[in-house]
């Protein structure tokens, strides 16, 4: 787990991208236009090709269980919801399993909500990526920070490490 914010995120992000040799696009933005509908709408892009970076605390194995909460990146196309209440709970195998909220988000994955991306991430952070995410020929993720996005062939999300397809992570919105 990260203590604090990364310096600068994005340059971490780039360097990510970069030293897992995947083709990608950086895509500036507008900080107030990072949430996904304004993105979308500011420029051109259509939700069913933009994804969006969750992460996903999980807590309780048992009664009485006071374990830390495990934690999982778990990436869905904005045209659905995450099932954080059966498949994310269920594949954690916890009890409760909730939106992890910015600032556990930012301590976690160094990045601020509205800019997190799979890439860069901690290499102890799973990502699970929803099966829909890998339809359509390019997707927009966050770029590290509210100010630059990722376009990239879906493909190039399982290159992190730790990256897996998963099956009914996101129902339809």
């Amino acid at each position: 787990m990260r203590s604090e914010p990364l310096a600068d995120p994005h340059e971490a992000v780039v360097a990510h991208l970069r030293a897992l040799g995947v083709e990608h696009d950086i895509v500036p933005c507008d900080p107030a236009l990072a949430d996904t509908a304004a993105f979308c709408a500011a420029y051109g892009y259509s939700p069913d090709e933009s994804a969006n970076t969750i992460v996903v605390a999980g807590r309780g194995r048992g009664a009485g269980d006071s374990s830390p909460p495990r934690h999982v990146a778990c990436v869905v196309l904005a045209t659905t919801r995450l099932d954080v209440n059966r498949t994310v709970r269920q594949r954690l195998g916890v009890r409760k399993a909730s939106f992890a909220d910015a600032e556990a988000t930012q301590a976690l994955t160094g990045m601020t909500v509205g800019g997190v991306t799979p890439f860069g991430l901690p290499e102890d952070l799973a990502v699970w990526v929803d099966a829909r995410v890998m339809e359509p020929p390019r997707v927009v993720v966050g770029g590290g920070s509210r100010s630059w996005k990722v376009l990239c062939p879906p493909r190039s999300i399982l290159a992190v490490p730790g990256a897996e397809v998963v099956d009914g992570l996101a129902v339809p919105a």
